[in-house]
């Protein structure tokens, strides 16, 4: 460049090979710079490759050079790039040319140089570190006597594991590659793609089909416009119109572009696929959620899943965007290059090529800055639909407290969250928008002036430039794409991320590979040395034994935290044992299907959730096969049946979310009723009867006496009035059985459980003292 400005009197010119190489090489230069300052800064093998296959090439161009140089030669000239002035000696231009290639040659040598001697020093490093782990370092045994081992987490046995959140949220960019970030997401192709069924994977064939003709269509159409422009640009004024060449424009324009038939058809085509992929992966995470056990749903926050379930499936549409909008992206960009080539020139691909390299450099960069804050925006946003929800659901809690103001506020900071994290996101978009235009408008500044001057030197024709300038149109649409479909990819990928680690969560509890179903159930169940804790710092059952005979009753006393609900878990298969063994008719539940146990076991929560459906839907719920009758049948023996019919819709009476339209009473006998309909040989009641007064609790103590005849029955009693009649009396006390019998055994032992049944007896002696003292006044 210097010389030929400085010689422009004598227009000196390079030629175009020069000009190509010098700006090609500078071009290839700074791809490797940009990749040392993105990477670790010392040399890695990707940067040592090319250092070493450039020494070759220099040496080659050096080489010749000089040879041509030093013997007589013509230099190229603006007129004349084959031509020229003779020069019978090298010229101090062509000195600096090959000092400059010299240069080049030392620093590769230096390069390369320097990263074999890294690379020995780390070699030799890796020797010493593995001749110094080659001796025994750990001694056999520890200070007391006893061998140090390693557990299978690779952890020694003073350590231990920290606790990790199961369900953790992501907060930053993961510190991988993209293939390694994106092969995660390889979780979700099962989902998208329709092996099932053939027919959608005909219609995947013919979308492709129709992909390759739109590119067809995006090449002809530019193409036809030169061809108008020059049919117009010679006319001699004669009514001579193509009409052949504006029809073929018309045609192919009708056929190209995102409105145009082609993708019309295509869009109709895929749209069973979309609908597939919405079908398998939004159902599959479903009942992924429903397998996850107990523990996970206990911990979980209802908002942040229903956030992931939702927000997370628009995954669906990530196989269609890549597919569809990426692929022919990438595909029109190389096309345009190669057009560029093969219709213009070396120059126009070159400057084409540069513009694409450095367009998509800045989106992928910007970005990937972007991403934190996208994904801080994303985090507030489920944070905000958590608190709506949390505060929504919780509406009693909330009045009964007057806590509307605190509410009120909490959502209002979750908000301002949302909205500060989303102006940060705003301003990054905006900002890519901005270097991705001036990055643009370089480029066509360039391949305008070089077509320009061009067609001012009489080498193309008018029409050639309008050909450039609907190219260049053209090339903005894929490359505006990939800027707002990569910030589109990378918003679904980061909403996707929630969806993907509640996919990994993996079930605690899931049937062993030779588990077998409990087909007859008899109903004794055994408690052998039980050993559970739902954290390993805090045991719940420490030993714990017992057993429950078929068609008996069973009670568990004692105080909260004894471990009563956790022996309902234990046996609803909620958790597995970390010790012993729970047996039903001397099987262990661990070798029987999860199914199956949970097919034979009823049970009357102290909580009785009901779905906000008809009443009739949920006592059908238990048995999906039950008769009116039976159902009928059911409510009479539960003391629910005439104040159901009391209602005005009868069976057909909405319960409200949560059954909340129902008093506590009701929904306890609608839960008891929902279990007789199941008729299972083993019956779980938790304070069945707490929420009832003492009329109906009577009435109902006399239907489950008849239900439970030839069944197994657990009770949780807090109230010991209403297990006198058990068979057999555990009574709890820090996960370990204190005491077991029956009633009148128990109280002749003096034991915990008289105390407990005499505290009970005093409190009942002052209520009644209070209320006739009340009465009196």
């Amino acid at each position: 460049m210097a010389h030929a400005m400085i010689s422009s009197s004598e227009q000196w010119w390079c030629g175009q090979a020069v000009v190509v190489f010098v700006v090609g090489s500078f071009f290839a230069h700074t791809i490797i710079f940009i990749s040392l300052l993105d990477t670790n800064r010392s040399p890695s093998i990707a940067q040592f490759i090319p250092w070493l296959s450039a020494i070759p090439f220099e040496v080659a161009i050096i080489s010749t050079s000089v040879s041509i140089y030093s013997h007589a030669h013509r230099e190229p000239t603006v007129e004349d790039p084959f031509g020229g002035r003779l020069r019978t000696k090298i010229t101090f231009w062509e000195v600096l040319e090959i000092s400059a290639g010299s240069v080049r040659i030392s620093f590769l040598t230096l390069l390369v140089a320097s990263y074999i001697f890294k690379s020995a020093r780390k070699h030799c490093a890796f020797k010493e570190a593995d001749e110094a782990d080659a001796g025994e370092t750990t001694s056999l045994l520890d200070s007391r006597g006893n061998a140090n081992s390693v557990d299978s987490d690779g952890l020694a046995d003073c350590q231990q594991a920290p606790e990790v959140e199961a369900w953790a949220r992501p907060l930053t960019t993961p510190s991988t590659n993209w293939m390694e970030y994106l092969s995660g997401y390889s979780l979700f192709f099962p989902y998208l793609w329709p092996y099932k069924s053939l027919r959608l994977q005909v219609v995947v064939v013919i979308c492709f089909a129709i992909l390759i003709v739109q590119r067809a269509a995006n090449i002809l159409v530019p193409y036809q416009v030169g061809v108008i422009a020059d049919s117009l640009s010679t006319s001699d004024g004669t009514l001579q119109v193509p009409w052949i060449p504006i029809c073929l424009y018309i045609i192919y324009r009708w056929l190209q572009g995102s409105q145009g038939f082609l993708e019309s058809v295509r869009s109709n085509l895929w749209i069973s696929v979309s609908q597939y992929a919405y079908m398998e992966l939004s159902t599959a995470a479903f009942e992924h959620v429903h397998n996850l056990g107990l523990d996970f749903h206990l911990g979980k926050k209802m908002g942040e899943v229903l956030s992931a379930l939702t927000k997370g499936s628009s995954i669906n549409t990530f196989l269609e965007q890549v597919t569809f909008q990426v692929l022919p992206m990438f595909i029109d960009l190389t096309i345009a290059i190669e057009n560029f080539l093969v219709v213009f020139d070396v120059y126009y691909a070159l400057a084409v090529a540069i513009m694409t390299f450095f367009y998509l450099y800045s989106t992928v960069k910007i970005a990937s800055w972007r991403a934190n804050m996208r994904r801080q925006m994303v985090n507030a946003s489920r944070q905000e639909d958590a608190v709506k929800n949390d505060s929504l659901v919780s509406y009693e809690t909330v009045k009964y407290f007057n806590a509307e103001e605190y509410e009120f506020n909490r959502y209002r900071e979750a908000v301002s969250d949302y909205l500060r994290a989303e102006w940060h996101s705003l301003f990054a978009q905006n900002l890519m928008n901005i270097f991705q235009n001036v990055i643009f408008m370089l480029g066509l500044l360039i391949t305008c002036f070089i077509c320009a001057y061009q067609v001012a030197r009489g080498q193309r024709a008018v029409g050639q430039f309008v050909t450039l300038l609907t190219y260049m149109a053209q090339l903005q649409a894929p490359l505006n794409i990939f800027g707002t479909f990569y910030r589109y990819i990378q918003s679904a990928l980061i909403n996707a991320e929630r969806l993907l680690e509640l996919f990994r969560v993996q079930p605690s509890v899931v049937d062993a590979p030779s588990a077998t179903p409990l087909a007859v159930c008899h109903g004794r169940i055994s408690f052998n040395d039980i050993q559970f804790s739902y954290d390993r710092r805090r045991p719940a059952l420490k030993g714990l034994s017992f057993d429950c005979m078929p068609g008996t009753t069973t009670a568990l006393v004692g105080e909260s935290g004894g471990g009563k609900s956790t022996i309902f878990r234990l046996l609803y298969r909620f958790y597995n044992p970390n010790g012993g063994s729970l047996l039903i008719d001397g099987h262990d539940t661990q070798t029987l299907t999860i199914d199956s146990v949970r097919r034979h076991i009823g049970i009357v929560p102290q909580d009785t959730v009901l779905f906000n459906e008809t009443i009739m839907y949920n006592l059908r719920y238990a048995n999906q096969n039950a008769t009116d009758e039976e159902v009928y049948d059911a409510c009479r023996a539960a003391s629910v049946h005439d104040q159901i019919m009391a209602f005005p819709d009868g069976y057909a009476t909405k319960v409200g979310d949560r059954g909340l339209r129902l008093s506590g009473g009701e929904k306890q006998r609608v839960a008891i009723a929902r279990t007789i309909i199941k008729k299972p040989q083993i019956i779980l009641l938790d304070e069945a009867t707490a929420a009832l007064d003492s009329e109906t609790e009577q009435n109902i103590q006399e239907a489950l006496s008849v239900l439970s005849r030839g069944r197994t029955v657990l009770v949780i009693a807090h109230r010991l009035s209403t297990i006198t009649t058990a068979d057999n009396i555990v009574v709890l006390h820090e996960g370990r059985v204190a005491e077991s019998g029956t009633h009148a055994r128990l109280l002749a032992s003096h034991g915990r459980y008289t105390t407990m049944w005499q505290k009970q007896i005093h409190a009942q002696t002052e209520t009644v003292g209070l209320e006739a003292l009340s009465g009196k006044l």
